[in-house]
């Protein structure tokens, strides 16, 4: 959907104009009192329980959004839109000028988590959706939830924060930077124009995608996967192949993205996420940012073995909206899949997410 509207960014630049792609699922009920938006983390996209239209491969959530599921579209209208800044049909670097008709590339205004999430208040406003029963998101996707909050509190009734923090840490910012560093130093980045280019950065990004990869699974998984098994062969082959078996899964980890994911889009959301500190507007203090949100129903959920997002980040939230009387619960859960947990078959999540949504399962 292609909306008229202006929309300012934190930067201070605006958009004249902001195209939203999104998918919806289940019907809207007559006094549109059942709508639950998810956010997708970074990667993600608006294809949270449909086929991906690239890859073919089932939606993101699958598992999670459908009928009889945990968040069930015979009760909700599920609607998922792609971020600001994408490349799934939303307004991004990959966006035609509007003079010249070229792909605006690096001349995309940077931008933030809190403009991705006015950008999806617009499109709820053409919707005609005021109030949703439900905000979802793990990951990024998190980071958008608790944005909601702080900024339209009075717009959702209940926020489900999985695998996330309030801010981004010095560690995640440095992942971030190895990642764009590698797409920015590929001879076919082409200083972000390679649009009209037979080349692309796709080692570049692939290279990305193996680096943040790996923070997204646990030691625990990736030994117990992989260990240290040989990639089809017996012996090692003293040289630079992929010997080892994580070896070969992360190449193709890398390569397999770069089919389905623009090198630009990745530069953008990243540096959104880690410009995320919802704190910093109230002075470093995080109970501000939810002082408007009392009456907004949360649940926090973390995994022991994600070290990209760890607990304590979760805990620091539950300290902040318990410090101004909000509605808070929490746990964290088992699992060794590590950050990708959300992701993955853990049947615990699924009846949280189902209990805060206000069903059974």
């Amino acid at each position: 959907m292609t909306i008229a509207s202006s929309l300012p960014l934190d930067s201070g630049q605006s958009l004249p104009s902001v195209t939203i792609a999104y998918q919806s699922y289940g019907a809207l009920n007559a006094d549109k009192s059942n709508a639950v938006l998810i956010c997708h983390a970074l990667t993600g996209d608006q294809y949270v329980a449909s086929d991906h239209p690239a890859t073919g491969k089932p939606g993101w959530w699958a598992r999670m959004v459908g009928p009889g599921k945990p968040i069930d579209t015979d009760r909700f209208h599920v609607i998922c839109a792609n971020v600001l800044g994408s490349c799934m049909g939303s307004s991004g670097p990959a966006t035609p000028d509007a003079v010249t008709g070229a792909p605006l590339g690096m001349a995309f205004p940077v931008i933030t988590i809190a403009d991705m999430v006015r950008a999806q208040a617009m499109l709820l406003d053409q919707l005609g959706i005021e109030r949703l029963h439900a905000v979802v998101g793990g990951s990024m996707g998190g980071m958008q939830v608790l944005a909601w909050s702080a900024a339209y509190p009075e717009r959702i009734a209940s926020a489900v924060v999985i695998a996330s923090a309030a801010r981004h840490s010095a560690q995640n910012i440095a992942f971030h930077e190895v990642g764009r560093q590698a797409i920015m130093a590929d001879p076919d980045w082409q200083d972000g124009q390679y649009y009209a280019s037979e080349r692309a950065p796709t080692k570049g990004l692939a290279v990305a995608r193996m680096a943040a990869h790996i923070t997204y699974l646990s030691e625990e998984g990736l030994t117990e996967k992989f260990g240290r098994r040989l990639q089809a062969r017996d012996i090692k082959s003293f040289g630079f192949d992929a010997d080892f078996q994580v070896e070969s899964y992360l190449r193709h980890q890398g390569l397999a993205f770069t089919d389905r994911f623009d090198a630009n889009a990745y530069l953008y959301i990243t540096r959104a996420m880690d410009y995320f500190d919802l704190a910093d507007p109230h002075d470093g203090r995080l109970s501000g940012a939810f002082s408007a949100a009392k009456d907004v129903r949360f649940t926090l959920v973390s995994f022991d073995t994600d070290w990209l997002y760890p607990t304590a980040e979760s805990r620091r939230i539950v300290q902040a909206l318990q410090s101004v009387g909000a509605s808070a619960s929490f746990v964290e859960l088992s699992a060794p899949f590590g950050h990708d947990s959300f992701l993955l078959d853990v049947p615990a999540l699924d009846r949280i997410v189902a209990g805060a949504l206000g069903g059974g399962f």
